[in-house]
């Protein structure tokens, strides 16, 4: 594969998507963004590449960091093509200002690069460290989530006259329902810290089906990365977009960007193990 293929085929996975928007089938996208809370770290495009060649993959890294984890890549096993920036340093020259002499510079051009990671599955060797697993229950990622919107300056406290919503953002601060579960309050502050950063002071603020899509999008994501089990309830938006690809493409990128920043706050083991595939 070349880098130029690569395109191709992030084209083909996003219309696809759209397509099954369009014909009102939400559970790929669904699907779609439990992947991007598995892979938040890396780029919206590559999200898409590891995606479309291997829907399955739980973690990935390449040949050289699976040996570094004490893990053999099988033999015949077929490596998962990425994109990956290489730089090159090449030197420049400058002409004098009326000297009737140059001065040489070096530059550095970013160039790209087909590179080939391998799921966990396509590997034999020793146990790797534990993930984030809280199987319904966040744990201490909880009170992580809380610390990182107050890293934001957003205040998180309860509020008994909710009583339909779990939550509310008001910009700078969230409301919380008293008494909900704290898989329930993990997911929901989830939310609303994505309507804090997507929308509260956004430039142009999308209507009202679109940032509560978005907002759900990440948290789904972010919820998949912590280990919780997803629900179901961003499929109730997810048809808003009517397979419209430039539309949810923008929305991808934004969940992407927020979805990773979250969750990268959660743990550093599992972003560790994320970046060793570079």
């Amino acid at each position: 594969m070349k880098a130029e293929d690569t395109q191709s085929i992030i084209d083909g996975a996003l219309d696809g998507l759209a397509q099954d928007l369009a014909a009102g089938r939400s559970e790929q996208l669904t699907r779609y963004l439990a992947f991007l809370g598995r892979f938040h770290s890396y780029s919206f495009g590559n999200i898409l590449l590891i995606w479309s060649q291997r829907p399955t993959a739980t973690h990935v890294a390449g040949y050289r960091a699976w040996l570094s984890l004490g893990r053999q890549v099988r033999k015949g096993e077929k490596g998962i093509a990425i994109v990956a920036p290489m730089r090159l340093r090449t030197a420049a020259k400058t002409a004098g200002n009326g000297t009737g002499t140059s001065t040489e510079s070096e530059e550095e051009r970013v160039r790209f690069r087909i590179a080939h990671v391998f799921d966990v599955a396509q590997t034999d060797g020793e146990s790797l460290p534990e993930f984030a697993k809280v199987e319904g229950d966040p744990g201490p990622m909880l009170e992580r989530l809380r610390s990182f919107a107050a890293g934001k300056g957003i205040i998180v406290s309860t509020d008994p006259s909710l009583t339909t919503a779990m939550g509310a953002s008001h910009g700078g601060r969230i409301t919380l329902r008293p008494g909900l579960t704290a898989a329930e309050e993990f997911s929901t502050l989830a939310h609303e810290i994505a309507h804090e950063l997507l929308h509260q002071n956004a430039a142009v603020r999308p209507d009202q089906s679109v940032r509560e899509l978005e907002a759900e999008a990440v948290a789904l994501a972010v919820s998949t990365a912590a280990g919780l089990s997803s629900g179901t309830a961003s499929r109730d938006y997810i048809h808003l977009y009517q397979g419209d690809t430039e539309r949810l493409l923008q929305c991808l990128n934004r969940v992407r960007s927020v979805a990773h920043e979250i969750a990268a706050s959660l743990t550093d083991r599992q972003e560790e193990v994320h970046q060793a595939a570079a």
